[in-house]
């Protein structure tokens, strides 16, 4: 059996096996912990589409764009280009660039423009009947260039797979490997998590038409919000780098739990927070249209 402590400090000259096996526990663990390059993401779009299937879509979506950036990324390794991750950080511009993403997705699914700003939206309650018919479908393509895009950052998962098991590889052929299968393993967690959050929306005792507007408020709003708060991260890490080395142990080994810092505030915020008021507020919003429509035709009557 594979202690945590193999996977975290793997060992040198492990077959091909064996580092491919470990590529794909590291992505299982990735895709299993809250990392704010995945989860944000895969909770939005899968929330989006309040099914299990339309979940699951989300999470392997994702996670393909994510897959094939990870195989770039440990042939960099293999052939020492990827040292530019020890020289500069990029944590700031992937967090900038993925905010804006996230943004302008949740923008066209708000308005169904690609880019605006609602701010006051922020003073001012919703009013479910003006906006029923401007909320559009949740883009599930977009999750690819997301996948793409937040497979630039790296943490600890990265850094194993791409400076400890990739230059172990016999050949550039071989290079690729470790990423891909990093890569499904993480596609393999974010399916399943994909269809968890998925089925937070099935709510009891609504209408198709009513749940899809939940669903759909809350993927647009978490996407739209959570991208500015990605943005405005991104931007304080590239004015202030020190604030990505901020960290209070939480004495965990485990990489995304051994920690709480900017990363996993991330998580807290677009998901924890943004996320499930989302959905709370668009479910109030709907129950107060249902309770004034029963008034009206009571008043009618």
């Amino acid at each position: 059996m594979i202690s945590i402590t193999t996977l975290l400090n793997p060992p040198e000259g492990l077959p091909v096996t064996e580092i491919l096996l470990l590529s794909l526990i590291l992505g299982m663990l990735h895709g299993a912990t809250p990392d704010e390059h995945t989860w944000p993401i895969t909770f939005s779009y899968a929330i989006g589409k309040y099914s299990t299937k339309g979940g699951m879509k989300a999470g392997f979506l994702f996670s393909l764009g994510f897959t094939i950036q990870r195989a770039f990324l440990t042939t960099l390794g293999f052939i020492g280009l990827a040292a530019i991750y020890k020289e500069y950080n990029l944590d700031g511009p992937v967090y900038f660039i993925v905010g804006l993403v996230m943004a302008i997705a949740g923008s066209y699914i708000l308005k169904g423009k690609y880019l605006h700003l609602p701010i006051d939206k922020l003073l001012h309650k919703d009013i479910h009947q003006e906006e029923e018919n401007m909320l559009r479908d949740v883009p599930l393509k977009m999750t690819i260039v997301h996948g793409l895009i937040a497979g630039f950052g790296f943490g600890a998962y990265a850094s194993i797979i791409t400076f400890i098991l990739a230059p172990q590889l016999p050949s550039i052929w071989y290079a690729p490997l470790p990423g891909l299968f990093f890569g499904i393993g993480t596609m393999i967690m974010q399916i399943i998590f994909g269809a968890i959050f998925a089925n937070i929306m099935k709510l009891k005792r609504m209408t198709e038409e009513e749940i899809s507007y939940i669903a759909r408020k809350t993927a647009g709003r978490t996407l739209y919000y959570g991208g500015l708060v990605f943005v405005i991260a991104g931007l304080l890490i590239i004015a202030l780098p020190a604030i990505d080395n901020w960290a209070i142990s939480t004495g965990n080994p485990i990489p995304n739990l051994d920690a709480i810092d900017i990363g996993f505030l991330l998580v807290v915020i677009v998901v924890g927070l943004i996320g499930i008021t989302s959905i709370i507020s668009s479910y109030r919003e709907v129950v107060r249209t249902k309770h004034d429509k029963q008034e009206k035709v009571k008043e009618a009557k």
